[in-house]
């Protein structure tokens, strides 16, 4: 589907201005496409399933497939500093509308308190990085998973030398 929108500006010099819009490059979409989750997304199934949080954070946290397994949605309900935090967060590849997958596994936590938080997913090995806006942030978190993938051990550390120990036991 192509549109073609032509005006006439009305001076003495005629000019034309010619717009045409197209959505060829509209690839991977419709019922015709067909994809399958990301290596790298695939790899974060692991901490799919339900996970006791402690640390400078107490709760639970629960990860899910959804969509096919395109994405994954972290369900959080924690206390930090005294404070209730409930949530959500979708994981995956962005993928503008006309633009290709990207490398990286985004995210975007949104919050009870109508926040929005947006994170970098990297996972080497047994090593989990997840990065506080864009990777190589100075903000992020690490932690290696251990005893066999049922517990995930590491620290969230902010600029300026914050941060805390975090904990995950799977349930």
């Amino acid at each position: 589907m192509s549109a073609t929108r032509t005006a006439v500006a009305p001076t003495d010099t005629e000019h034309i201005v010619t717009e045409t819009t197209s959505n060829d490059r509209a690839e991977g979409y419709g019922p015709d496409a067909t994809a399958e989750p990301g290596e790298r997304l695939r790899a974060l199934d692991r901490l799919v399933g339900t996970w006791t949080v402690t640390g400078g954070a107490t709760g639970t946290v629960r990860y899910e497939r959804a969509l096919g397994g395109f994405f994954l949605i972290q369900h959080v309900n924690l206390e930090q500093y005294g404070q209730t935090v409930t949530g959500f967060e979708v994981i995956g590849h962005l993928h503008p509308f006309g633009e290709p997958v990207s490398e990286e596994i985004a995210s975007r936590f949104y919050d009870a308190q109508g926040n929005t938080f947006d994170y970098v997913y990297e996972l080497d090995d047994d090593t989990l990085t997840i990065w506080a806006g864009a990777a190589g942030s100075p903000a992020y978190f690490r932690g290696t998973f251990t005893d066999g993938g049922t517990v995930m051990t590491g620290e969230w550390v902010y600029p300026g030398g914050g941060g805390y120990p975090s904990t995950m036991t799977r349930r």
